[in-house]
């Protein structure tokens, strides 16, 4: 009898993992933010859709690949070659924006603003999204109550459905265009730094520490298939991840287009869900605003499973005297208070969190994926943070609401802030952490000439 350990998957399961991947990716946040930026870039939504692709698509494959070269379990793992406090630390942090902070209550919120409060009179639109959250949330606690059930759920059932939906649309948005791309309007901001802005616009994902996040809900499904040893863990996740964050790719390559070509009907709206609500009205109608409805409410499920699963996951496995099953209860509660705040709220106070979390997300990925080039030395990583974290938290600040950036201490906050090179880009961060990099490995390779020096006097 051949070993578990041993067996390979057919193509078949591997398109399943590839599925829950993508399922876990894609939520409402990676329909409305690149059609909106579709709609700012216009007729320079080619330069926007690379800078997009970068932190949308290429950043998220690392952060799985990241997973598989490290053969980690989760997001505590890729930040414990720092020490466990830091790891821990990161941990939560990472968690509590994708999850009940930010990113799990706008699965609800977003799915109820763009698809279900059209039908809702203007005054009754607070009580029915108490009632729409708290039936979501009781949804997505149940599709991931049983950990061995989410692969299935995820992967086999309702993300099928929502591509079959998105397919649909798809098909009738490019066989009668709304207008052309190429001569679409273009705004301000997108007439000379399309390509940065877009690179902004991908933050708004939350792909990248998603992907990180989703590292230990994905190595629990794969083991479920008989994957045993870390190794073939490692190579079914890596080549899994490449195909679906290729058809991430594909699909918000369509989307921007979309977005372009809404400008030939339509003004640029205030956000992406505005917009995916007039395109959708032009060519369906109510009936085409209920498919928009049910197709954001999948999708979104989706997400909200993925991250309350591994919320809950990785939380039980660093505090396990609190059960997998109240961890989830505590996520989905916390997600549904969160939710009644309101879709700009979320996003308001979201962005400050993602201008501080993505660029330590950012240079802990691509250390990870490098690190067996300086055999993962703490030391590079070490210098590297350090130089980074600094004016991440200025961009922070800076990226806060009025209330804080306009305060005395925001704005002293921001004078040292916008001395840094790169700062009026909001990539502050990226010229010290090359610098923090330098120093990092100037510093292992110099201590591994020392240690080889006393080898050889030894010998």
């Amino acid at each position: 009898m051949k070993d578990l350990e041993s067996q390979k998957l057919t193509w078949k399961q591997y398109l399943v993992v590839a599925s829950l991947l993508f399922g876990l990716f894609f939520g409402a946040g990676n329909l409305i933010f690149p059609l909106h930026l579709g709609q700012l870039a216009g007729s320079n939504w080619g330069t926007a859709t690379v800078g997009f692709l970068i932190t949308g698509v290429l950043l998220p494959l690392l952060s799985v690949l990241a997973v598989a070269i490290t053969r980690s379990e989760g997001v505590y793992d890729i930040g414990k070659p720092l020490g466990a406090g830091f790891a821990v630390v990161f941990m939560v942090l990472i968690h509590a924006t994708i999850g009940p902070l930010f990113g799990t209550p706008r699965t609800a919120t977003v799915s109820f603003t763009v698809g279900v409060a059209p039908f809702i009179p203007k005054n009754m639109q607070t009580p029915a999204l108490l009632i729409f959250s708290a039936l979501f949330f009781v949804a997505a606690f149940a599709f991931s109550y049983h950990e061995n059930n989410i692969l299935s759920n995820v992967g086999k059932v309702l993300n099928p459905l929502f591509l079959a939906l998105l397919f649909l649309v798809f098909v009738v948005a490019f066989v009668n265009p709304l207008g052309n791309p190429q001569t679409a309007a273009v705004t301000g901001a997108y007439k000379h730094s399309a390509l940065v802005n877009g690179f902004l616009e991908g933050y708004n994902t939350m792909d990248a520490l998603a992907g990180l996040a989703f590292g230990v809900t994905v190595v629990t499904a794969v083991r479920g298939m008989g994957q045993k040893d870390a190794k073939s863990v490692s190579k079914v996740v890596a080549k899994s991840g490449v195909v679906a964050v290729a058809a991430i790719g594909l699909i918000y390559l369509l989307l921007i287009l979309m977005g372009a070509m809404s400008l030939g009907k339509f003004n640029v709206s205030d956000n992406g869900g505005v917009a995916f609500n007039q395109i959708v009205n032009y060519y369906g109608g109510m009936f085409g605003q209920a498919l928009l409805a049910f197709l954001l409410t999948v999708t979104c499920l989706t997400t909200a499973v993925g991250l309350v699963a591994a919320f809950a996951q990785d939380f039980h496995k660093h505090f396990p005297k609190v059960s997998y099953h109240a961890w989830l209860a505590l996520s989905c509660l916390a997600s549904f208070l969160t939710a009644n705040f309101g879709l700009d709220q979320i996003i308001a106070w979201s962005t400050p969190m993602l201008m501080f979390l993505y660029p330590l997300s950012m240079v802990l990925i691509i250390l990870s994926v490098c690190s067996p080039l300086f055999k993962k030395d703490g030391v590079v990583y070490f210098f590297v943070i350090l130089f980074t974290v600094v004016p991440a938290l200025g961009d922070m600040v800076v990226a806060f609401p009025s209330v804080v950036s306009q305060s005395s201490f925001g704005l002293t906050v921001a004078s040292w802030r916008n001395a840094l090179p790169l700062a009026n880009m909001g990539l502050s961060w990226l010229v010290p952490a090359l610098v923090g990099a330098v120093i990092g490995l100037a510093v292992h390779f110099i201590r591994g000439q020392k240690v080889a020096q006393v080898e050889d006097e030894l010998e």
